[in-house]
């Protein structure tokens, strides 16, 4: 069965197209997680973490070994206030 020529040049768009907006995805993925690796199966306690991080350094995925808190982490609670029906 002859091979017909005039749809490899279509073909080969589609494998370049898909190739490149993956690669696209790829590069906009790692610039937006800081230059870092993505994360996968992160549970409960790693996006605890993260918010954790997010308050201490005011960055996505940063992180610090900074022995005290910077000032005004104390103010920044992930706890929401309730109002007390008296």
């Amino acid at each position: 069965m002859p091979v017909p020529w005039e749809t490899l040049l279509p073909f080969g768009l589609v494998i370049a197209m898909f190739t490149v907006s993956g690669a696209g995805m790829s590069t906009v993925s790692y610039i937006a997680e800081g230059y870092k690796p993505r994360r996968y199966n992160t549970d409960i306690w790693d996006h605890q973490m993260m918010r954790r991080d997010q308050r201490l350094t005011n960055i996505h995925r940063g992180q610090s070994d900074a022995p005290k808190a910077p000032r005004g982490f104390e103010l920044s609670s992930q706890w929401r206030l309730e109002k007390r029906i008296s």
